[in-house]
């Protein structure tokens, strides 16, 4: 058998995880504060037929030796979390994170998961809660007579209810940081959770600890660049078609041989 079919094959595979990638930055480039993917490519195990530096006779080294690839995987996808742009809403409960950090959110099963997505909401019970209702930590709740809501850039939250000329503070925003935040594990809902490799959180208040600061009245936008997706598309097509191509030619070198024989 052609040992080319199943390199190629391992290429078909590989472009077709990458595509996959291109394609969920794509459908997410409207989505507040996401974090593009990319995908982390590594060559497989090699066959050794004469190794680098061996004996080709006495007294003779060989230079390069000769080793044969099988292929390649994709090894990991690396989230890029450099930030979006900023887009002014003017909503009292939009809040955007300038720099490093992420917002800590209370999971159904009583977890702590971390989000950048600041599109904060009330619930029924006036508590402060992401878009899909998870309760932002430490809680906070807003007084039903509230009129006005500040959000200092340090995340002080402070509210003026009606008849009240000063604000009076109800909680503080704390920012998580992360020494390796691309080994967080995404949960989906623009949510990630702690794992081993992106090592304990470093929980403190905005502008500390090399955190970043919260803007009010802005939201995140994704970092994907959609030219960027489109040109990886593109490239990732072609890689596919030269795969293919290479599959037709094994297959036609083995029906040459067979022909002849």
């Amino acid at each position: 058998m052609n040992s080319a079919l199943w390199v190629s094959k391992t290429g078909l595979s590989a472009m077709d995880k990458q595509l996959n990638v291109v394609a969920n930055n794509l459908a997410n480039v409207s989505t507040t504060a996401f974090k593009k993917d990319r995908a982390v490519f590594e060559d497989l195990m090699y066959k050794t037929v004469r190794a680098p530096g061996g004996l080709s006779a006495q007294n003779a080294e060989l230079p390069s030796g000769l080793q044969l690839g099988t292929g390649v995987k994709v090894g990991a996808t690396q989230k890029d979390f450099s930030d979006g742009d900023y887009n002014v809403t003017d909503r009292q409960l939009d809040v955007a994170i300038q720099g490093k950090g992420f917002l800590q959110v209370q999971q159904p099963d009583g977890t702590i998961a971390y989000t950048r997505n600041g599109s904060l909401q009330l619930n029924s019970e006036g508590q402060l809660v992401t878009a899909s209702g998870l309760l932002v930590q430490p809680g906070i709740d807003i007084d039903q007579g509230a009129i006005d809501i500040i959000i200092s850039q340090d995340g002080i939250v402070s509210v003026r209810t009606q008849g009240d000329a000063d604000a009076q503070e109800v909680g503080t925003i704390n920012l998580a940081g992360f020494i390796n935040p691309t080994g967080l594990s995404s949960l989906g809902q623009n949510v990630f959770a702690e794992t081993n490799a992106s090592g304990p959180p470093i929980v403190g208040a905005p502008g500390t600890d090399s955190l970043g600061t919260i803007a009010q009245g802005m939201l995140e936008a994704s970092n994907v660049n959609s030219i960027e997706e489109l040109v990886n598309m593109i490239t990732t097509q072609r890689a596919y078609e030269m795969n293919s191509k290479v599959i037709a030619s094994a297959d036609g070198m083995m029906s040459f041989a067979i022909q002849q024989l």
